[in-house]
């Protein structure tokens, strides 16, 4: 009976091991399906969607920058985390129509490459402005900074005072909503140590670009803004550029927009989402019409994304500090 048992519990086992054989083997396989028809997507995106801007180099990469319209001051538009000039579809056409302005991809993001780390506020404002520079577009400049770029537009103001003309914050980050989990930050100490993140695995499979659209990931954007978009958040780089480089660079990027106390008497306009659910968001956003003594308050009743769900408030808010500066270079 012993033997029989012994004998039954290895048939038992030889067959679970089939089967596992057997489901690793489709994995592997669907990853390989996964892998081949992602690398074909990219390739046909890269066709269908080619960079509507210039490619600069800025010191061993290369960053998009799309710039349309004509007229002073240039408009720059710095994005939030995790968006790019696309993102920006709505409102770049409308500012066009009045004066010059600029949207660009930060490294890793759009059609600009990867960057080296870290990726931080004050990285961010050394690339861009050596990017103006080298795609000599003349300060100085209306400075737009929604989100995170709120935190980067604040460092390149403290860095080039001289060639800032104003500036809007779109429902800027705060260094105050940094401040509860600043007892244990995680800082990018090895600048060379991208930190391991899964979503770009699964972009390499595939899977965010098949599952993007049914989970609403891409924003609400014109027709063929959309696809490219689309096309840009399935590819690998973005997921690590994001998920990691970027959201690990935080605590530095807080650190260096708070160690810019004061814009002096340079135009500030706030625009405030009044649907951010972040608990302190207002207190946050009134504290940054400190920043300088000539700055004034604006609100729309949008969520974060307002340059999407309520772009013309965007539009508004920018023009209005065009005007406010052409006024006071007339005089």
């Amino acid at each position: 009976m012993k033997a029989l048992s012994i004998k039954k519990e290895k048939k038992e086992m030889n067959t679970s091991l089939i089967w596992l054989g057997r489901i690793v083997i489709l994995i592997i396989g669907l990853a390989l399906v996964g892998a081949i028809y992602e690398s074909l997507a990219e390739a046909a995106d890269a066709k269908a969607y080619p960079p509507p801007g210039q490619l600069v180099d800025v010191g061993g990469h290369r960053l998009h920058i799309n710039c349309t319209g004509t007229g002073s001051p240039t408009v720059i538009i710095e994005a939030g985390l995790g968006d790019w000039s696309t993102g920006w579809a709505w409102v770049q056409p409308e500012v066009a129509k009045t004066t010059q302005v600029c949207t660009y991809d930060r490294a890793g993001y759009g059609w600009s490459d990867p960057g080296p780390l870290p990726r931080n506020a004050e990285q961010f404002a050394k690339e861009l402005h050596t990017l103006l520079h080298e795609a000599n577009i003349p300060g100085p400049y209306v400075l737009v900074g929604h989100s995170l770029g709120g935190l980067t537009m604040r460092v390149f103001t403290g860095m080039y005072p001289s060639e800032v003309a104003g500036v809007v914050l779109i429902d800027s980050m705060s260094p105050r909503q940094f401040e509860q989990s600043s007892a244990n930050p995680v800082t990018q100490s090895d600048p060379q140590s991208h930190p391991f993140v899964i979503y770009p695995v699964l972009a390499r499979v595939g899977l965010v670009r098949l599952l993007a659209r049914p989970l609403e990931l891409v924003p609400n954007l014109p027709p063929e803004a959309e696809k490219a978009y689309l096309a840009g958040m399935s590819h690998p780089t973005y997921l690590q550029t994001y998920f990691g480089d970027e959201s690990r660079g935080l605590p530095e990027s807080e650190k260096q927009a708070e160690a810019v106390k004061s814009f002096g008497d340079l135009p500030l306009i706030v625009l405030t989402a009044e649907l951010n659910p972040i608990p302190g968001w207002p207190e946050w956003q009134t504290e940054l019409l400190q920043l300088s003594s000539n700055s004034q308050h604006l609100f729309a009743k949008s969520g974060h994304t307002i340059e999407i769900d309520k772009p013309d408030a965007v539009v508004t808010a920018i023009l209005k500090m065009v005007e406010l500066v052409r006024q006071s270079t007339q005089k």
